[in-house]
């Protein structure tokens, strides 16, 4: 119980429906729309907009972003953290559409030590689409795996490194793989390193009958560009005695990198949640 008194918890969680800039066909920052950010108090805030229109590059015709932090009354439960970005009826160029994107990003940090539990229970994609043809993903909301136990990085677990290593195989054994991918992706970490960043994806593959090629979660797209699905992203900081002090996780469910039609690029349903605790 001296445990749960003395220590104090500083909430982080940000969540924006759409963000990005624009080069061709016009010149146009895309200012964040919806974005909400939890005070390191906790509490509650949420956004919400409708029929959203940047010329005919993008538009949707509803969003909301939602950011929470509180101790959770069960005993035994420490701070409870979370984001979420909702679109509904996205539609960039007329070219990737989708009915829904949701990110939803909800962390435990425990009553005793830092690293927290992590889920992305109703974090999904309805009906994407490319150029009107439906895109089939394999989602892994589990792919973090379980909280390491002894209050151990998730950069040192063995079960997240070894599904994220695969997913790089995967995506270094397609022939034409682009640079920037690679060098996106090439990169696993491995024990005892403990890295302090990492990035990978909820999803590991993308197929289906549109234009363009697919590289994991990446797709190609000619005369479009280049879309990144999922992109999760995890931050560790502060370590002491081999535990990092401090966990971020950052998701971004959509990337475009646009070229062709239109160049620029945009980011959809960005989302960071966590904090830290004292001592």
């Amino acid at each position: 119980m001296a445990e749960e008194i003395e220590r104090e918890h500083f909430y982080h969680a940000e969540a924006t429906a759409l963000a990005g800039e624009l080069r061709l066909p016009l010149v146009q920052e895309i200012k964040p729309q919806l974005y909400a950010k939890l005070s390191e108090r906790g509490g509650y805030l949420s956004q919400r907009a409708r029929d959203y229109r940047l010329e005919g590059v993008i538009s949707f015709r509803s969003a909301y972003t939602q950011v929470a932090g509180n101790l959770d009354p069960k005993p035994g439960h420490g701070w409870s953290t979370l984001a979420t970005a909702a679109i509904e009826d996205l539609n960039v160029l007329d070219v990737v559409t989708a009915d829904r994107v949701v990110a939803q990003l909800s962390t435990e940090h425990p009553l005793v030590g830092y690293v927290p539990k992590v889920t992305f229970l109703g974090t999904r994609f309805e009906n994407l689409r490319i150029a009107g043809h439906p895109v089939n993903l394999e989602l892994d909301p589990h792919l973090l795996g379980a909280k390491p136990e002894n209050d151990a990085p998730y950069g040192s677990h063995p079960g997240f490194l070894e599904r994220i290593s695969s997913q790089f195989e995967r995506i270094g054994a397609i022939s034409g793989l682009p640079g920037e991918v690679f060098e996106r992706y090439n990169r696993v970490p491995s024990i005892p390193s403990a890295p302090e960043s990492i990035e990978c994806s909820l999803v590991n593959q993308a197929e289906g009958s549109f234009p363009g090629r697919c590289f994991g979660h990446v797709i190609d797209v000619p005369d479009f560009g280049r879309i990144y699905l999922a992109t999760l992203r995890l931050e560790q900081s502060d370590f002491q005695d081999g535990v990092p002090k401090q966990t971020l996780i950052r998701l971004t469910m959509m990337e475009l990198k646009l070229g062709c039609l239109a160049n620029g690029s945009i980011a959809v349903n960005p989302a960071i949640v966590n904090g830290h605790t004292k001592p």
